[in-house]
């Protein structure tokens, strides 16, 4: 592409490596003005074919918006990941761009005609399966984006998209914003009693890096506030922490609840625009859940096991409370603390107890030799790519017979200027770009614990099965081999995103993987086996907790997005109406979820948090075949890797996973695997 823009023009690094280093905010808009003007000549000559066929129409389509869509992700990437002000105020400019452009295209009746015409006959054209696919998601993508609309709706519904792709990044940089907001500076080291050495030294050098001297700063950062409220024995303060936590996004400058209800109100009406009943309808006709119902009965046939298991384990720590602290009813800022001491007593186990064997670089190796072992995959380092921020690392990825894979870029520590949270994403897409099948660049971001000058960065079980998830993702990209871009890799069914990632949480509790890479920091030991048995004994540990937690959080989503929005007048009250059955501790005075529930707000799992627990059970069932052949079983793998990991959304996602599993899956799997049964 004969451009100056540096995002646009063509790389000078290997691989076609993106050029991060060229690369300033003031590029942005440039570069999305210079790809919209080209892909609106493309689809002019598309427009202008007097004879239509499948390539210069709808393979043409997929191809038009391919800089449009580069630019906008590489953007996307990079606010969520180090997103300074500057960034955030352009998101505001270029997300309404990029929404009037795909409206531009979606609600031209021109081209529709041509899709639409192409689409009447698939049936005689020959049409390979993956070819049939981008036929029908095309056509699919027009009509559900208002292709059959009147002219007057085609201008309400622009108007929704519009103000909607303002709302969400505004949700996501409140959320941030407030996180950022806040610290607990302690200035007694008697109030530190209970914390591990490594959160101290954590706390410490965060004030130093603030400017502060004789203190420790703790903040809403995941690795700061979790072994916080896990393990301080300052009740006060943990109850300073945890209600900073939930009343965060409810007022002040990030209040997000009117943000929540012009969103609810927004959605709702573009679903009825389109002839659906609601938000809900609307998302879940391309799932494999399918309708509401579905999804609300799947999360009812967990309820009833997972809750009474969850009301006796509440029942349990709360017998355990009342016997070393008194009388005491359980409040949220008790729970993480009390159920941590009860478990180390239950099974002699302390989470801090695995960290020396979970030094971040040794954990890495060890999810890499997972990936060779099941793949065949290798990661090396490359310095000499340019990257975004100074944490970050690339490794180019080769195959058994050394052919290149992808690059691999990781960046695992939380700034000031990063979204909270974990999830992988794509720099460049495999599939077809600039008329060429190309190799994926695929990142993984994280918030880890990070390293100090004195300690290097120790991971704790959650983190390394964090880290294990956002790669089962990773590998979903990278081993993706299909021609067109909107089919590779992660672009399938939102209820079937999670199943590559939520697999390889399952291989961190085996004897065969943490062998590959658990020793000891200091001593080079391997982790004993008396460990990776408690390991194993208490990955049961409050189960029905944890399932009723993620029922919470699903309920919530798919009852706000069946609700009529008008009944909808206050988030406070709707959340507590909702949740009064699943909520198994007080509610924090003032909290709220739905404020800081960015998943759903500004994430794109709207109507669609349930397939965390949907996939759950998919990993689960799948696993079972694992452990029945043998975790590195080749045929197994070379099976999952096949069926599911190269076929991205070429077919539906319950045939793909037919294909592997040899049946439909088994919802009993997970509450075997969680000791509900």
């Amino acid at each position: 592409m004969n451009t100056q823009n540096p995002i646009l023009k063509n790389s000078q690094f290997p691989n076609n490596a993106i050029d991060f280093n060229s690369i300033k905010e003031e590029h942005f808009i440039p570069a999305l003005e210079e790809a919209i003007s080209l892909a609106k000549q493309k689809i002019q000559s598309i427009k202008s074919h007097s004879q239509v066929t499948f390539e210069n129409s709808i393979v043409a389509l997929e191809e038009a918006a391919e800089e449009v869509s580069f630019v906008h992700t590489l953007f996307h990437n990079l606010l969520l990941a180090n997103g300074n002000e500057k960034m955030q105020e352009l998101s505001e400019e270029l997300n309404p761009m990029v929404a009037i452009f795909y409206n531009d295209i979606n609600l031209d009746e021109e081209l529709f005609k041509k899709v639409k015409f192409i689409y009447e006959q698939k049936g005689k054209l020959g049409l390979n399966t993956e070819e049939e696919n981008l036929l029908i998601d095309t056509y699919l993508s027009f009509t559900r984006n208002g292709a059959l609309l009147n002219e007057d709706d085609k201008v309400k519904i622009r108007k929704i998209d519009e103000e909607l792709a303002i709302l969400g990044p505004q949700f996501s940089k409140n959320v941030t914003q407030a996180i950022n907001s806040y610290q607990l500076k302690i200035t007694e080291e008697a109030d530190l009693k209970g914390l591990p050495k490594s959160v101290i030294n954590l706390a410490k050098h965060e004030a130093e890096a603030r400017g502060e001297k004789d203190c420790w700063i703790f903040t809403l950062q995941m690795p700061s506030y979790i072994p916080f409220v896990n393990y301080c024995d300052n009740r006060e303060l943990r109850e300073d922490m945890v209600t900073a936590y939930a009343v965060m996004n409810t007022s002040g400058p990030f209040d997000n609840r009117n943000l929540i209800l012009k969103t609810l109100k927004l959605r709702e009406q573009r679903a009825q625009l389109l002839g659906y009943k609601n938000h809900a309808e609307y998302t879940l006709e391309r799932r494999m859940a399918n309708t509401p119902d579905k999804v609300i009965n799947f999360l009812k046939e967990i309820e009833k096991v997972a809750k009474p298991v969850c009301e006796n384990e509440i029942k349990e720590l709360q017998n355990y409370v009342d016997e070393i602290a008194g009388p005491n009813p359980l409040q949220s800022w008790d729970f993480n603390y009390y159920s941590e001491k009860y478990k180390k007593e239950k099974f002699h186990f302390d989470e801090e107890e695995v960290r020396p064997y979970f030094k971040l670089e040794n954990v890495l190796t060890g999810v890499f030799a997972v990936a060779e072992k099941l793949y065949g995959l290798k990661f090396k380092m490359n310095q000499k790519y340019p990257v975004y921020h100074q944490d970050v690392q690339v490794y180019e990825v080769t195959d058994e017979n050394n052919e290149f894979v992808g690059l691999f870029y990781t960046d695992f520590f939380p700034h000031a200027n990063k979204k909270p949270g974990a999830w992988m994403t794509e720099f460049r897409e495999q599939g077809l770009y600039r008329g060429k099948v190309n190799r994926p660049h695929i990142s993984i971001v994280c918030n880890f614990t990070k390293y100090t000058p004195d300690h290097p960065s120790l991971l704790s079980l959650m983190e390394v099965k964090t880290l294990f998830h956002e790669f089962g993702h990773a590998l979903h990209g990278l081993l993706s081999k299909c021609k067109y871009r909107s089919h590779s890799g992660t672009h399938v069914f939102w209820d079937f995103v999670e199943l590559p990632s939520q697999i390889m949480e399952n291989w961190v509790e085996e004897k065969e993987t943490l062998d590959l890479f658990a020793s000891h920091y200091q001593t080079g030991e391997k982790i004993p086996e008396d460990l990776i048995h408690k390991i194993k004994s208490v990955s049961q540990f409050q189960a029905g907790y944890a399932n009723v937690r993620q029922l919470l959080f699903g309920t919530l989503d798919i009852t706000y997005h069946m609700t009529p929005a008008d009944e909808i007048i206050d988030v406070m009250d709707f959340e507590d109406k909702t949740l009064k059955n699943l909520r198994v501790l007080p509610k924090v005075e003032g909290g709220n979820i739905s404020v800081g529930f960015a998943h759903i707000f500004s994430g794109g799992y709207s109507s669609g948090y349930y397939s965390y627990k949907w996939a759950e059970v998919l990993d689960a069932d799948a696993f079972e075949l694992f452990k029945e052949k043998g975790i590195f079983n080749i045929e197994t793998a070379k099976s999952f890797k096949e069926n599911i990991l190269e076929r991205g959304g070429t077919e539906h996602p319950m045939k793909l996973y037919k294909s592997f599993r040899g049946h439909e899956p088994d919802t009993q799997a997970l509450l075997r695997r969680d000791g509900l049964l």
